[in-house]
């Protein structure tokens, strides 16, 4: 998903309100469904894996889970992925991760992240480890108490024990890189 570019590249504020004209444009109803969001976001109907990416940033989102991204969701979105600390963006991955919202992630909840980002990561880098693999190493570093699940205190801290962890965690796929390539291709 636009590995091209820096892993460290900063959407200006052009950019970020350039997309807030075009939720304007195609949501005038105010809300923004997913395939609306993916039309916008350049998303190929042919990328599964790019397709199952923005359809957990899209839930990640939905504050109020009903299936619509109103336009501070969002605007909020838009400010947390390009613009947002670690700490927050580090929040906002563990709630991606847990995709039953129980406030700890499972092996299986960590798996499918890292499947998907797997087959992202794998069309511009050779990766020598398999996804299981590379979620034993997660719980190896990260669950603390070994109790074969991470609560976000476990999930925080382990981040910032090396920076293959922190890059996994923190789901670093140049997200904003891609936005950047894909909005010069939109209508």
């Amino acid at each position: 998903m636009g590995q091209e570019g820096s892993h460290n590249e900063e959407m200006d504020l052009a950019q970020i309100q350039e997309l807030c004209i075009i939720f304007m444009k195609e949501c005038p109803s105010g809300a923004l469904h997913l395939h609306e969001l993916k039309r916008i976001f350049g998303v190929q109907s042919t990328s599964e894996e790019e397709s199952l990416y923005v359809e957990t940033i899209f839930h990640s989102f939905d504050t109020n889970q009903d299936n619509t991204l109103d336009f501070l969701e969002y605007v909020a979105a838009l400010h947390l992925i390009f613009r947002g600390n670690l700490e927050d963006r580090l929040k906002w991955s563990f709630k991606m991760y847990d995709k039953n919202g129980n406030g700890k992630l499972d092996r299986q909840e960590v798996k499918r992240i890292i499947r998907i980002i797997y087959k992202i990561k794998n069309r511009t880098s050779n990766i020598s480890m398999t996804p299981s693999e590379i979620c034993d190493r997660i719980f190896e570093l990260v669950d603390q108490n070994n109790d074969g699940q991470i609560t976000l205190s476990e999930f925080m801290e382990g981040a910032q024990k090396d920076e293959w962890l922190m890059n996994l965690l923190k789901l670093d796929i140049n997200a904003t890189g891609w936005v950047i390539q894909n909005c010069g291709k939109l209508p």
